[in-house]
């Protein structure tokens, strides 16, 4: 079997415009989907009247030897094979002879590849959600770990409250949660059949695309043909997702390396998710997470590409297309390896909680002072510049806020009574901020807890049935 497309053509592509123009170093990853498709489009050709009920079967036995094939490596690929597609049919011919011909009739490959890589991005989805799963269910654990823990909050890199450690755990679990939200919306736009759209207007047979869509999984099928072939949203909305999941890692990691440091020292890496200098002995380099920092770049830098290439395109398919694919594959297979790794590392750290207590400066606790104010009748605004005026007067002494004289706090504002010093009291500060989303223990109880039913309860599989009708039609 030849090209696909070669009888109209009299001489023969040149071998670097061939190379240039094949595809099948890459799109071989869609080949197990290619023939889920190929054989619901053979039952669907003999359902429409097409080919007959042993013609299918011939066809459907053909393509189930080539799935084996493929699955046990014994595919053995020729230099004609232009793409996945045109791969699997000359295979398909060879097992079939003339009967495999008939599997292409009135489908595109432009309706195919669509349709291919929406199934692939379907099931690329679950197992990215899986590994964000894993990561939430190693945040989840920590936080029950280190619950009492205390830790310094930063805000422009700067310490500003006392937190518990499990809070900050946390807080790094939600973006999460978004993200996989994120995730299950776009699998459920994935999952529309492109197939039956033809090259740009439709297929001339009596197809059921209904029943199609019900054979593939999919809820519901492409209304208009021309967007049906050159839909990429998914694709594209799939990595910015996957940007935002680095995004999110990064920031962790970003956070994760600082506490590492010999100036923070809050936590210790574990040996297998650390490596060595060539140079100097006493090295441990958190290179796992600075490369979760550094991956994060290259899948913004991978969305971008595909944005920029699908803004150049007019309606219909058009050869750039074929450039969607490999962003997508290796966005996947980063975040397949990134993902265990960050679970991994977070799960087998461990906490110097004696370096985070030592790092608490009673400073940090100067709204506490001015919330002591405002309960005793003074405005907030006029209790914050009175703190602030303890502050300056503490680093003027040279001694720490909780030790500056009560004479010296009464000489700022009469409003500073004798008691002042219970202000001081980290734990005290942080059961203060019990409110839903605080970072008091019964606040972040609660929270664990809702952490939980979120881990029990999301499901990214879709819960909606397969449509009777199509988008924006009557399935007639």
């Amino acid at each position: 079997m030849g090209k696909l497309w070669g009888g109209r053509f009299e001489g023969g592509l040149d071998p670097i415009a061939w190379e240039y123009n094949a595809s099948l170093s890459f799109d071989w990853r869609l080949a197990e989907v290619d023939v889920r498709g190929s054989i619901a489009w053979a039952k669907a050709l003999m359902k429409a009247g097409v080919i007959t009920l042993d013609e299918q079967h011939q066809i459907v036995k053909g393509l189930t030897d080539v799935l084996t094939e493929i699955r046990t490596g014994k595919f053995e690929h020729l230099p004609s094979d232009e793409d996945v597609h045109t791969a699997v049919e000359r295979r398909l011919t060879e097992l079939t002879g003339p009967v495999g011909g008939k599997l292409h009739t009135g489908r595109s490959r432009n309706d195919q590849v669509a349709t291919d890589f929406a199934l692939w991005l379907v099931d690329a989805i679950d197992r990215v959600d899986a590994f964000l799963k894993l990561v939430q269910k190693t945040l989840v654990a920590r936080a029950e770990e280190d619950m009492g823990v205390l830790l310094p909050g930063y805000t422009h890199f700067q310490q500003s409250q006392p937190i518990l450690l499990s809070h900050w755990w946390l807080s790094h679990f939600w973006p999460l949660a978004r993200d996989r939200q994120r995730l299950a919306q776009i699998r459920e736009r994935a999952a529309v059949l492109p197939l039956g759209s033809g090259a740009i207007a439709g297929t001339p047979f009596p197809i059921d695309r209904k029943f199609l869509a019900n054979q593939l999984g999919f809820k519901a099928y492409t209304p208009n043909s021309i967007d049906g072939v050159s839909n990429r949203d998914s694709a594209a909305e799939y990595l910015f997702a996957a940007a935002m999941i680095g995004i999110h890692l990064s920031r962790l990691s970003e956070m994760l390396i600082l506490y590492t440091s010999a100036e923070f020292g809050f936590i210790d890496l574990s040996d297998a998710y650390s490596t060595g200098s060539s140079l100097m002995p006493q090295k441990k380099n958190p290179d796992t997470l600075e490369l979760t920092r550094g991956k994060a770049g290259t899948l913004i830098g991978r969305l971008t590409g595909v944005m920029t290439m699908l803004k150049g395109l007019p309606s219909a398919y058009d050869k750039d297309l074929q450039e969607d694919k490999v962003p997508v594959f290796e966005t996947t297979d980063t975040l397949c390896l990134m993902l265990p790794v960050v679970a991994g590392v977070v799960s087998t750290l461990k906490i110097r909680a004696d370096r985070m207590e030592k790092a608490l400066n009673p400073a940090m606790l100067s709204t506490d002072l001015a919330d002591y104010l405002v309960k005793k009748g003074v405005p907030f605004r006029e209790a914050h510049t009175l703190v602030g005026k303890a502050v300056r007067r503490a680093l003027d002494l040279e001694t720490p806020l909780n030790r500056l004289p009560v004479s010296e706090l009464q000489s700022i504002s009469a409003f500073f009574g004798d008691d002042v010093n219970t202000v001081f009291d980290f734990e005290a500060s942080v059961a203060r901020r019990d409110v839903p989303g605080g970072t008091a223990p019964a606040a972040v109880t609660i929270q664990l807890q809702q952490a939980r039913e979120f881990l029990k309860s999301h499901k990214i599989r879709s819960s909606v049935p397969h449509s009777e009708t199509p988008h924006g039609g009557d399935g007639s």
